[in-house]
Formats: structure tokens, C-alpha cells, sequence
């Protein structure tokens, strides 16, 4: 827009269009705090292990039940620049430690509601940063210095992987889904590379019986089926061949003419691909391999010849799943024949199809079994593979993501709202040293951190309030691992515990985005709402 010059009568210079919408002063302020309120209202009912589910109803008419925070909010369609805020906080979270989401939105949300109490007393925006900032370190200080670094591994583990999936649709069998997961840890040696374990336990669905059918493979299930009816149902201990170049005669990629002028010619022609074709099947016999997969084509007279020889072969393989399989079995990619080799084989413990019956008709699995030695582990989770089944597969990899924060920084804090009180209890008495103006915000900090505990009693059915005054006292007492526990009761959480790095990136995450937020003092919207 062309500005105009102040002076001889004229208007002000205007540097924006005419639909822009500026807005300033405490107008912004109750923005983003309504804002804020809002979000952490949404999801404050999820909390917890009594918290209840959403039903997110999709613009393509799809629907889904959850009370997974990240699978909440990356569903939501949000426009408010406060709400957008939060969605990267959640994305943050989530990317991060693949936990602690909700927490981490509801204590941003609290931050927030409290600053705006404080900046309606005339307290500076900047004077509130400065204080949760204070705050925050003593915090994180205190977290850190009472987290806990010793105790059984395997009871660990287990209170890890069931705390996460407490008050999940796979709660319900999280003792057992909790026992495969750790088997499947144990699988792929997870502390070998503990931040991204998770990235080798693959999830199939078995699409039949229940969640308590589910089980832990050492090995890989392929959806796939058998390329010839006559191919070995089954085979125990032997060898396999990973291949990335096709198994078939290759032609040329320009066209020719070939002149023959006599029977022996055409012979000799037509005994060349033959011969061509048989010294691929010698390659392969000589290899030693019964299980061959290829991410190309393969001939039919291969595949039958080798087939009779009580061999299976599987093309057109993804090329992502071969990778896995190579893995699992320790076998190398060979994007030639000629560099097929026994040693370039991997081991098998037992392959089999297994065939299930089903509103799909019939469908075929191959179940690859490599062993203690495979490197990739897969849970074959049952169920009817619908909406149900996909939820639970997203609370056991919320679980394992846990479980790898955990393995990356061995240390862990008490839940069920025990580590938050405790440090609220902390900071407040912290604040009575301070007599500045901050003061004002280090307490609005350590009551936000009572939100935590607040929310899991709420969703409980019991009274907020005197819970909060009861677990003061409490802990006043000493008694740091009370917490509330999932019927509602104030009990020690020995067996609610989370990874230590999740809590404390989830309150830093939170109140950098809180401050972010408080130190805005305009809101510039050029659709003029």
C-alpha cells in the first residue's frame, strides 16, 4: 500500500492494508490467555489413568477414539496463533521423548492462566518471564537431584512400559504387553543403541483372536502371499539370501535384429538363455540358501526349478522390508549374483506360513523365526485390526519410546503427581528468600506445577482441593513418593514411574513456551479477525 505524508492537512502514514486487524495492550494478553485456557481445558480430561477418551470425527468422515495427547492434537484443525503455539509444543514433546504430551500442554496452560492474573495486578510481562525462568531452574535442580538411578532392571522396565500405558485401551493386558515388550527389547540388545531402540521392534496385526493374543516374534512377519502353492510351508535352521538385483534373464535395452540362417543357429540362440538361466540357479544352489528374497522380478522357470528343490523364493520384495530382513538375519544386500556367497547368507531358526480365515477371506503370513541373534524384534498384536487395534499399537510404541528415554539416561522420578508436588512445595519455599517482584511469579510457577496432580484427582472423582492440602502435608513429612494413585487414593508410587529426561523436557518445553507467549505485546492479523 502507498504510504501518504504526515503534515499540510494529510493523514498518518499507513503501512498495512486496510483489513489488517492490529491488536495491542491487555486485549492481546486476554487473548492468549482465553487461548490457552481453552487448549488446556481440552485436554485435561485425558489425563491420567482415569482419564477419558476423545471421539475426533475427521473431515473425510473417518472416525477415532483416543486419549493420546499427540494423536489429539496433531488431529485438530487450529487456527489461533496460541493454539498453533501449543501444537508445536505437543510436536516438540512428542518428537522428542514420544511422551509426556499432556503434561506438557497442561502445565504451558497453567503457566499462562497465572501470569494473567499477575499481569492484571499491573505486573510486567517481563518481570513474569524473569521469575519462571528463576523458577524453572530450581525446578529442574530439584527433579533431578531426588530422581532415582538404582533398583532391579527388570522391575524398572516393567513400571515404565505399564505407566505409560496405564489408562490406555492397552491397560487392560498392560502387565503381558508390558512382558513382550521388554522380551522384545532383550531381542535387539536395545542398550547397544538405546536412544533410537525403538526403531527395531516392528508392529504387525494379526487381524484375529484379542489384544491377549498378542506375542513377540525374533524375527519378521511378511503379509504376503506364497508365490507358487507348491513353495515349503515350513523350514527349520537354514540360510538366507537378500538380494537387490533381479533373478530372470535380462534383456537388452535397445532393440536388435539377429539374422540366423540355420537350425543349429537357433539352437545355440535359444540354448544360450537357457544355459544363462541355469547358471543363475547354480549361483543360488551354490550359495546354499533356501529362503531367497529379491526386491526385483523373478523368472517362473527359476523360481519352479528351485522350488522343487524344496526352496522359497519371494519377489518383488519392498525394499524397506528387505532391508529388515537382512538385518534380522545378518545377511549382506547383494546387488549381484556373482557376489552371492554363503558367507553373504544369513540364518534362520524356522520359517512357516500360517493361514487365517476372516471377513477378508483368506489370508497368508510367512513368519520368518531368526533367533536370539536377530536384531530386530516384532510384535504380532492381536485383535480385529480396526480402530481398537491401531490405538493399542500406538500406546506400545508411546511405551517403547519411554522405555529408550529411559535406556539413553537411566534415571527416573515417581509419578502419579508426586514429582510435581514435591517440587511445587520446594519452590514455594524457595520464593520466601526472594522479595523482589518476581517472587509473585515464582509461586504462580510452583501452584501451576500443582495442575499435574490436580488434573489426576479430578479425573479420579475426588475433590481437587483437598487433595492438593493432603499431599502438601504429606510430603511436608517427608514422604516423597505419595502420589495419587488410579482409584483416587493417596498412596507411594513405586511402581508409577517415568524417565526422568521426559519430565524435565516436558516442564522446560512448557514454560519456554509459556514465556514466548507472555512476551507478546501485539497481535498483527492480516484477515482482520
Amino acid at each position: 500500500m502507498v504510504g501518504q505524508e504526515q503534515g499540510g492537512g494529510r493523514g498518518p502514514v499507513s503501512i498495512v492494508r486496510s483489513t489488517t486487524r492490529v491488536t495491542s495492550g491487555p486485549e492481546v494478553t486476554q487473548k492468549l490467555i482465553s487461548a490457552a485456557t481453552a487448549f488446556g481445558n481440552l485436554m485435561e480430561g485425558t489425563f491420567g489413568p482415569q482419564g477419558l477418551d476423545k471421539m475426533l470425527y475427521k473431515s473425510n468422515g473417518q472416525t477415532a477414539i483416543t486419549n493420546d495427547g499427540a494423536k489429539i492434537i496433531a488431529e485438530l484443525l487450529v487456527k489461533h496463533p496460541t493454539a498453533k503455539a501449543f501444537v508445536q509444543l505437543a510436536s516438540a514433546q512428542e518428537e522428542s521423548c514420544g511422551n509426556g504430551v499432556t503434561t506438557s500442554v497442561l502445565l504451558a496452560s497453567s503457566l499462562l492462566k497465572e501470569a494473567g492474573m499477575l499481569l492484571e495486578k499491573r505486573l510486567h510481562p517481563l518481570i513474569v518471564v524473569e521469575g519462571y525462568q528463576q523458577a524453572l531452574a530450581q525446578c529442574l535442580e530439584w527433579i533431578e537431584n531426588r530422581s532415582q538411578q538404582s533398583g532391579d532392571e527388570s522391575s524398572i522396565m516393567h513400571a515404565l512400559l505399564t505407566t505409560s500405558m496405564n489408562g490406555t485401551m492397552a491397560s487392560n493386558d498392560q502387565d503381558h504387553l508390558a512382558q513382550l515388550l521388554a522380551k522384545a527389547f532383550t531381542h535387539i540388545e536395545a542398550k547397544e543403541n538405546p536412544r533410537f531402540a525403538y526403531e527395531h521392534i516392528r508392529m504387525a496385526k494379526r487381524r484375529s483372536g484379542s489384544i491377549a493374543n498378542t506375542r513377540c516374534i525374533a524375527g519378521l512377519i511378511i503379509d504376503q502371499n506364497a508365490q507358487l502353492d507348491g513353495q515349503p510351508r515350513r523350514l527349520s535352521n537354514g540360510t538366507i539370501a537378500c538380494l537387490t538385483c533381479p533373478i530372470e534373464y535380462e534383456t537388452t535395452s535397445r532393440d536388435a535384429e539377429i539374422q540366423i540362417s540355420s537350425t543349429e543357429q537357433w539352437s545355440a540362440f535359444v540354448n544360450a538363455k537357457k544355459n544363462i538361466l541355469l547358471k543363475k540357479i547354480e549361483q543360488i544352489r551354490a550359495s546354499g540358501a533356501q529362503l531367497i528374497f529379491s526386491s526385483q522380478t523373478i523368472d517362473t522357470s527359476i523360481l519352479h526349478t528351485l522350488t522343487n528343490e524344496g526352496c522359497v523364493l519371494m519377489g518383488n520384495i519392498d525394499e524397506e522390508l528387505l532391508n529388515d530382513i537382512a538385518l534380522a538375519s545378518s545377511s549382506e544386500l547383494v546387488d549381484h549374483l556373482d557376489d552371492l556367497s554363503p558367507a553373504s547368507c544369513g540364518r534362520f531358526n524356522e520359517y512357516k506360513i500360517e493361514v487365517t480365515e476372516g471377513a477378508e477371506g483368506r489370508r497368508e503370513r510367512a513368519i520368518i523365526d531368526i533367533g536370539e541373534t536377530s536384531k530386530i524384534a516384532t510384535l504380532d498384536v492381536g485383535g480385529d485390526g480396526g480402530e481398537a487395534t491401531e490405538e493399542v499399537v500406538r500406546n506400545m510404541y508411546d511405551a517403547m519410546r519411554s522405555a529408550t528415554t529411559y535406556f539413553a539416561e537411566p534415571s527416573y522420578v515417581y509419578g502419579g503427581g508426586a514429582t510435581f508436588i514435591g517440587a511445587a512445595l520446594h519452590i514455594r519455599q524457595w520464593a520466601e528468600r526472594n522479595s523482589t517482584r518476581e517472587r509473585l511469579a515464582i509461586e504462580a510457577f510452583a501452584r501451576s506445577l500443582e495442575r499435574i496432580p490436580s488434573a489426576l484427582a479430578g479425573n479420579a472423582g475426588i475433590d481437587k482441593l483437598d487433595t492438593i492440602l493432603e499431599l502438601r502435608a504429606i510430603h511436608r513429612e517427608g514422604k516423597s513418593k505419595t502420589g495419587v494413585a488410579s482409584n483416587g487414593t493417596l498412596q507411594d508410587m513405586d511402581d508409577v514411574i517415568e524417565p526422568l529426561y521426559t519430565v524435565l523436557h516436558a516442564i522446560e518445553l512448557a514454560t519456554e513456551t509459556a514465556c514466548g507467549l507472555l512476551r507478546v505485546d501485539q497481535v498483527i492479523s492480516a484477515r482482520g479477525d
